[in-house]
């Protein structure tokens, strides 16, 4: 860990309020529609001379065959380890001669990439991106290298608390549905995936309908529209990745204890919650942050604060494109668990049955109005805000609206949503470690 003099603490300080010194709200956001139909949201800025592109897929970790679980992250270590007629090495000694940096990763709907270049290598450094997309190589090499790679990443995973936890909380939760997979794979899948599978997945993966492009930087919209349908232009019109169907939730409430000899108990405890186009997300958002959202949150205060029962406890909404997921999460002594989890629950009830104080309401639409412009510091925060954006499709003027819709949430809308959202009776609990004080769960 780093630790910053307090002098160059301030610095550093000042350079962040120097980088936002144009509010996000004022960024002038253009909608580029490319000859061959790509849209494109590009925000120009020759300040410096650098273009960032970040797009993705549909189709993600959820998609895959339940005999190749882990498909989409194999292939997302697999397109910058060969394209075209250069293998591996000479292909990434081709990206460091460029000075471009690109990476690919999956989530459980969504393949995304991101791509930074210079503005005097644009044209190599698209080209270069291009062959990646449409001419990867999975040579045979390369593959077994970075099977080997994954298998030590889930094996070392599967080692871990907080992953193990997770994982079990997920399960309980989804149950059989995909979004309970997790995205390393499974051993038996991983040692199984050919690079007839990563070919079959990147034909049905990889198309234009299903993309969304978002660039920020030195460029203006006729190159990047020219850049964008040399590079992706040539995919298939059509995805060939199909929905999955929305996961059906346990209606009653489920504890479990993962017994490991750890001598801290890890605590999961949530349910399906709001999606993000969900008239109520936006006042969901705002409880989730007066429950567990920062120093002030009500389970920062109980827990930490005033008994030191954690050093880490946070409540989360994961937005996933079927459903939402409402979580709250401690980590305590083994000694502590039943305590921990009495007062959680307690912490929980308490707000899905007063709602919060107008105080807390207040400080909480301050916070997550003025800190969501933090990510907007720099031209790679901006690509990667845009394509969120329009990943939850939210529309182009939604920084501009953003502010307004928070501000407009009544004290009344946030008691109403924290009942909809706190919901006892359905609650999924894990408990990874050694637990003591939690009677065990009835089979």
């Amino acid at each position: 860990m780093t630790i910053l003099h307090p002098l160059r603490a301030l610095f550093a300080s000042v350079l962040v309020l120097l980088a936002i010194a144009t509010p996000a709200t004022a960024l002038d956001i253009r909608e580029v529609k490319t000859p061959k139909g790509i849209t494109i949201w590009l925000v120009e800025d020759h300040a410096i001379p650098l273009i960032v592109m970040d797009f993705r897929f549909f189709g993600g970790e959820s998609h895959d065959p339940e005999d190749k679980q882990g498909l989409a992250t194999f292939l997302s270590v697999m397109l910058d380890e060969g394209a075209g007629d250069m293998p591996s090495q000479v292909f990434q000694r081709r990206v460091e001669e460029l000075a471009m940096k690109l990476s690919f990763s999956s989530s459980l709907d969504y393949f995304s990439g991101s791509f930074k270049t210079l503005t005097r290598n644009r044209e190599a450094s698209f080209a270069l991106l291009k062959l990646a997309l449409t001419r990867p190589r999975f040579d045979a090499d390369a593959v077994e290298r970075m099977r080997r790679q994954l298998i030590a990443t889930l094996k070392r995973k599967r080692q871990q608390p907080d992953h193990i936890a997770f994982q079990a909380f997920k399960k309980a939760l989804f149950g059989d549905h995909p979004y309970a997979r997790s995205g390393y794979g499974a051993l038996a899948s991983l040692r199984a995936i050919t690079a007839g599978d990563l070919r079959d997945l990147h034909r049905r993966l990889f198309a234009r309908n299903k993309l969304l492009v978002t660039m920020a930087g030195d460029i203006d919209a006729a190159t990047a529209a020219r850049l964008v349908d040399a590079t992706f232009g040539e995919l298939p019109a059509k995805s060939g990745i199909r929905e999955i169907d929305k996961p059906v939730f346990p209606q009653r409430p489920v504890t479990r204890i993962i017994k490991r000899p750890i001598p801290q108990t890890l605590i999961f405890m949530g349910h399906e919650a709001p999606v993000r186009a969900d008239p109520d997300f936006i006042a969901a958002e705002l409880v989730r942050y007066i429950l567990g959202g920062g120093n002030l949150s009500r389970l920062n205060t109980e827990l930490r604060e005033k008994r030191g029962l954690t050093y880490s406890t946070y409540a989360a909404l994961h937005a996933l494109r079927k459903t939402g997921v409402f979580l709250a999460h401690a980590s305590t002594v083994n000694g502590k668990a039943g305590e921990t989890l009495k007062l959680m629950r307690q912490t929980l009830a308490r707000l899905a049955e007063e709602g919060p104080t107008e105080k807390e309401l207040r400080e909480a639409k301050t916070y997550i109005i003025n800190s969501y412009y933090l990510g907007f510091g720099s031209l790679s925060g901006i690509a990667s805000n845009l394509l969120g954006i329009r990943g939850y499709n939210l529309g182009i003027d939604y920084l501009k609206r953003r502010k307004r819709l928070i501000e407009a949430v009544t004290i009344e809308d946030t008691r109403r949503v924290a009942r909809r959202l706190i919901r006892l009776e359905k609650m999924i609990t894990i408990l990874t470690g050694q637990p003591q004080g939690v009677a065990a769960p009835r089979r």
